[in-house]
């Protein structure tokens, strides 16, 4: 498998380059220059299959022969012995139609783990084979940072500077970062939103000179093995039920948009999804471009869904390099307008084709807390606002009843205890191995919103 920059002026690379790259050196991000196809009967192969064996089969086409089957196996294996649950993202019924996929049994408890796990053995067996080290410098809204520092502490193959905008993290999420001691991992608060964070991010890898000099690499989602990691989850749970012989439908929250993106991947391989629903909080630039077109940066505003607090989503890219049928020159200069003027339009053929795939909501803070609530007294169940945003957004644009819908779970409620506890009563607790996280000494430093300043605090601390 080759990979492509979106903007077309990167050159070609293999899986292995991909996974060290992170961002095209034309600021691009890498997408697979073929999309692989699963016949109806491979995918109904995968029922009542091991989630580590679907995990090998449908991501073997991204990563084989570059790595061998076999190492490969061994890697899954290993990435996934660390969940807590043995179906690792199992299926929970809500209603007779309504599905939770719950993806926070890893040990960070959100989502990210899924794919990060993976990421730091991919890390480990690639660096060692090269005899490489890398420094890996990423943003969080809140849950990737700690899966990414979980792939990496105490690796001797990276080193690891994590920015978190301070104050705007949830306590939990800001606590399982800055309370990790390894000597290759770097805490950074910035006096900033996200956003801020994931532009001196993007920042650096553009300054290549800066970028060679540290071996920048990357675990954000501008990662192509992120998105892959994330595809596999889709075909599980749709294969649980019906999958090929029955269409399925899923709500996303969405910020960075790299989780829904594997959706549509796994669309595009093959798996019968009917809608791909955007889930939005009062954030909602995707929910705005996908109803009218315009891409246009606003102000970042708080909520109790922090990791969706977010007005840049890399990972757009990648879609709009899939509407404009791969044609660089035109994400060239979309993205150029965006860094501009804040703005970009989305042409005509190509916005009615995003609508013909997506469906997007944007959900209040208020409906957000009404849901939370809604799913405690009717289930019992405590959910998380970020998984409530999706199952909200699910009920006002699910199209079609009688086909079953999925709401990822993106993080365990433990992650947001005040925002669950306001409005069910109820603290939900950590897990056994995260009990005395509160009890734990942090340690990271804090930055203003500068470049020069993040860059002499790398150099000094590598």
């Amino acid at each position: 498998m080759k990979y492509v920059s979106t903007r077309g002026q990167a050159p070609e690379l293999g899986f292995e380059d991909v996974l060290l790259t992170g961002l095209a050196r034309d600021g691009g991000l890498y997408v697979p220059a073929e999309i692989p196809q699963l016949s109806a009967d491979e995918i109904r192969s995968f029922h009542d299959m091991p989630y580590e064996e679907v995990a090998l089969r449908v991501m073997k086409p991204f990563v084989c022969p570059e790595i061998s089957e076999s190492d490969f196996a061994d890697i899954i294996a290993k990435a996934y012995s660390t969940f807590r649950h043995k179906d690792i993202a199992p299926l929970v019924q809500l209603d007779k139609n309504q599905w939770i996929l719950e993806l926070f049994h890893g040990p960070t408890l959100a989502f990210k783990d899924v794919a990060l796990q993976l990421l730091g053995h991919l890390f480990d067996h690639v660096l060692t084979k090269q005899g490489r080290k890398v420094t890996i410098v990423g943003a969080t809204s809140g849950d990737t940072g700690s899966a990414a520092i979980e792939c990496v502490r105490g690796r001797d193959c990276a080193e690891i500077f994590m920015l978190h905008p301070k104050g705007l993290v949830s306590d939990v999420q800001r606590k399982q970062m800055t309370t990790v001691m390894s000597a290759n991992v770097h805490n950074i608060a910035v006096d900033g939103n996200f956003d801020d964070c994931q532009a001196m991010v993007k920042a650096l890898f553009n300054d290549l000179a800066f970028r060679d000099e540290i071996t920048l690499s990357a675990v954000n989602s501008i990662n192509w093995a992120r998105v892959m990691a994330q595809i596999v989850y889709y075909f599980t749970s749709a294969v649980a039920l019906g999958a090929p012989d029955k269409q399925v439908s899923y709500s996303v929250p969405t910020g960075n948009f790299g989780d829904i993106y594997a959706g549509y991947m796994a669309q595009q391989m093959g798996l019968p999804i009917k809608q791909l629903i955007v889930a939005t909080n009062r954030n909602d630039i995707l929910t705005r471009v996908l109803t009218t077109g315009d891409y246009a940066i606003g102000e970042v505003s708080p909520t109790i869904s922090p990791s969706m607090d977010i007005q840049v989503s890399s990972n757009f890219e990648r879609l709009l390099y899939n509407l404009y049928d791969g044609n660089g020159s035109e994400v060239r200069r979309l993205m150029a307008n965006l860094s501009q003027s804040h703005i970009f339009t989305i042409d005509g053929p190509e916005l009615v084709k995003a609508q013909q795939i997506f469906d997007a909501v944007q959900v209040s803070e208020q409906d957000t807390e009404a849901t939370i609530k809604a799913i405690f007294e009717q289930t019992g169940m405590l959910i998380d606002p970020h998984t409530a945003v999706g199952v909200k957004a699910a009920s006002l644009k699910n199209t079609d009843t009688a086909t079953p819908m999925v709401t990822l779970s993106t993080a365990h409620p433990a992650k947001f205890p005040e925002a669950v506890a306001k409005v069910t009563g109820q603290h939900p607790a950590l897990p056994a191995h995260m009990a005395d996280l509160f009890d734990r000494v942090e340690k990271y430093d804090r930055l203003d919103h500068d470049l020069d300043a993040l860059k002499s605090y790398i150099r000094e601390n590598l």
